[in-house]
């Protein structure tokens, strides 16, 4: 079982929710972030903005599904070539998960 977390722009998440439901992948944890990357900011006249406002969605997958999630948040929430600021996707191993109504281990 994996974690895959993405940090995207807040007007593509709707649109990566959208496509990655479509997908089979109803799942989903939504919370928005601020943050800077490898930009630190932007600036715009004398003023640099540090904390970017961003969406971040976090989904359970098993292994073998993690590469097909993958590709469509990267397809879905890219702007442009090579844009600064479309964000990132981290994998993480989950050790285990449990539904807390029933008990049940598991995705």
């Amino acid at each position: 079982m994996l974690l895959v977390r993405a940090i995207v722009r807040p007007e593509k998440s709707g649109a990566v929710m959208s496509e990655v439901a479509a997908a089979g992948f109803s799942a989903v944890t939504k919370m928005s972030v601020y943050g800077r990357g490898k930009q630190k900011g932007i600036t715009v006249g004398e003023i640099t903005y540090d904390e970017i406002p961003k969406e971040m969605l976090m989904y359970f997958v098993s292994d073998e599904d993690k590469d097909d999630l993958v590709k469509i948040i990267l397809r879905v929430a890219k702007t442009g070539d090579g844009n600064f600021g479309d964000g990132r996707i981290f994998v993480s191993p989950v050790e285990s998960a449990y539904t807390i109504s029933t008990g049940k281990a598991g995705l």
